[in-house]
């Protein structure tokens, strides 16, 4: 059967398999008429499909009344910076993330730059059953601009970040492999890299929108990185998702830094310079509430989901957030996840440091994480995980997405797919054959519960 992803964020789905140009135009005329009238921020990343996105997306909008400021391939940050710092009444990033060179996607944001809020979204699908079909005239037509400036901009605001000394960090002259998947990233990495004074060996940064490996930047993924850091000296590696909104670090040693570290790095680095909350997800290492304890500080946890941690940060008024997937959120800038923020936050924290990238990670509280599906067939996957709230007991349980249920020596998080009949098991401990041995524990509660069904 076809694949049609539909979320909060937007759609998503394979090019010719769900995602065809009758959905693209559906879902951008919804999306104009939650608008109404206005400007509408639209970028891409750079994977073959986008130029064809693009042009139905941007045709769509100017058909339905809407200006289009089409500011070309970019990072999705780039695209929520550009609404954020304009009088845009939304924003379209045209990108599937993570996924394969056959998928696309498009993520709708508001006129903030942020992706929509549930109510938003809501709306939004309420119009799309209404199957609204009206265009504009002739003469009523929008308007088409292409702004060349976003990048540039991006790059310049995170250069001036308060907390930020460029000059200090051109003068530790770090030496970094860039692997940008061939992705958005071509277009900013290697020169912002340059723009603190670094010695760039560039791998995967050619422009032609096919990513040469699977384009999430888990270890399995990167074994070819890891050997090109150790193989050059360099001093790190910088990778990036094909939209640029998740940063993974590669330690000199050609070793993982770790997804889930590049998010407590930049905590503790950010607390170093001032007191303040701090949001991380559900699904984030135990290490965070270790650094935020050391500093005398609140952290709070929300349900997976940028749109999630944003909320909960604003709630608590966080000064950082984000996810341990290597999503680093500092609302100096804006309320999203950003590689750009989260790059600069990592050389500064590494020339205040003064050791290498691998010490630095052994400077940080030590923990291990497993993460397992399980499969459920046809059960019910809110029922399995309600009897697992009723079963398992620890020090504290939290319900806001899934279950989660800390344990003096480990955690775990039970959260059901929203697009596979499996429950996602994440398990934390202070050594990897402990984690394993409770994601284990854990799938064998699942099988015990499906067998008394």
């Amino acid at each position: 059967m076809p694949t049609l992803m539909v979320s909060i964020s937007g759609i998503r789905g394979i090019i010719g398999d769900g995602l065809d140009p009758q959905q693209l135009v559906k879902f951008t005329s919804a999306y104009a008429d939650f608008i109404g009238k206005g400007r509408i921020v639209v970028g891409r990343d750079a994977r073959i499909s986008g130029e064809m996105v693009r042009m139905i997306t941007c045709g769509t909008l100017l058909s339905k009344g809407i200006d289009v400021v089409d500011i070309g391939i970019v990072p999705t940050p780039t695209v929520q910076l550009a609404v954020k710092n304009s009088d845009a009444s939304g924003g379209i990033a045209i990108t599937a993330s993570h996924n394969p060179n056959e998928w696309n996607a498009l993520k709708l944001l508001n006129e903030t730059g942020q992706f929509m809020s549930p109510a938003e979204n809501l709306e939004l699908l309420k119009i799309l059953d209404a199957k609204s079909n009206k265009f504009e005239s002739w003469d009523q037509l929008g308007t088409y601009e292409f702004d060349r400036s976003a990048l540039q901009n991006h790059t310049a605001s995170v250069l001036k970040l308060r907390n930020i000394n460029p000059d200090a960090i051109r003068k530790r002259k770090f030496r970094v492999v860039a692997d940008c998947v061939n992705g958005a990233g071509v277009y900013v990495i290697p020169d912002l890299l340059r723009s603190f004074g670094c010695e760039v060996i560039e791998m995967n940064c050619e422009k032609t929108g096919i990513f040469p490996r699977l384009p999430e930047p888990l270890p399995e993924n990167l074994t070819d990185t890891m050997k090109a850091v150790k193989e050059n000296n360099a001093d790190l590696g910088i990778v990036v998702d094909p939209d640029v909104d998740r940063l993974v670090l590669i330690t000199e040693k050609g070793e993982p830094f770790g997804e889930e570290y590049t998010i407590v790095q930049a905590i503790r680095f950010i607390l170093s310079k001032e007191r303040g909350n701090v949001v991380v997800n559900l699904s984030t290492t135990r290490a965070a509430d270790d650094i935020c304890a050391q500093s005398g500080v609140k952290l709070f946890r929300s349900p997976v989901g940028e749109a999630n941690v944003v909320k909960k940060m604003k709630e608590a008024e966080a000064i950082i957030g984000g996810e341990g997937s290597g999503g680093v959120i500092y609302p100096e800038l804006h309320f999203g996840r950003d590689a750009l923020v989260g790059t600069a936050i990592t050389l500064q924290h590494l020339t205040e440091f003064g050791g290498t990238l691998s010490e630095l990670k052994k400077s940080l509280p030590g923990y291990h994480i497993a993460k397992r599906k399980f499969e459920i067939g046809n059960a019910d996957p809110d029922s399995i995980i309600e009897r697992l709230t009723g079963k398992l007991s620890g020090s504290s349980k939290n319900s806001e997405d899934g279950l989660r249920i800390d344990f003096e020596d480990h955690w775990v998080h039970f959260r059901k797919s929203n697009t596979e009949p499996i429950i996602r098991i994440v398990t934390e401990a202070k050594n990897q054959e402990d984690a394993e041995r409770y994601s284990l524990k854990y799938s064998g509660e699942i099988k015990s519960l499906l067998g008394s069904v």
